[in-house]
């Protein structure tokens, strides 16, 4: 029997360029992984950014105007309120407080004026109400 003896010679320069590049290939491979992985999407309501403050819309009614009040901090709508209604326009729409609550309740649990369920009772005026609120954010919105 004759044992050969194999001697290999590994040159250690050869063996650094592999080490840095399988290291360059794992680090590329994770990077793209990382890129590419779906991630988990945030709701828009988060992503409204509004100026601080209080904000006004007007609404005519025959001769009355009345004042539909937005306050909003910088990321959320805190209230949405009547302001300058007069003895005889709650006298002569009397659904009109009723709606505004109904309308305010609802755009401040869903910080949105998107899907508003409006009364079977007054339509017209939750719609009008509901404008007179867009209005309002319109103006609270940050320039993007």
């Amino acid at each position: 029997m004759s044992a050969k003896t194999k001697i290999v010679v590994l040159h250690m320069k050869e063996m650094i360029y592999t080490l840095i590049f399988a290291g360059l290939g794992i680090l590329l491979i994770l990077l793209l992984i990382f890129m590419f992985l779906p991630r988990e999407s945030k709701k828009t309501a988060e992503t409204m950014n509004y100026v601080a403050g209080v904000y006004t819309s007007t609404i005519q009614f025959n001769d009355n105007t009345i004042d539909v009040q937005v306050v909003v901090d910088e990321s959320k709508i805190q209230s949405v309120s009547l302001v300058n209604l007069d003895e005889t326009v709650t006298t002569m729409y009397p659904l009109m407080e009723p709606a505004v609550q109904e309308i305010a309740s609802q755009v401040c649990e869903k910080q949105s004026t998107d899907n508003i369920a409006y009364s079977e009772d007054n339509p017209y005026t939750s719609m009008v109400i509901l404008n007179a609120v867009k209005s309002a954010l319109k103006k609270a919105e940050t320039a993007p």
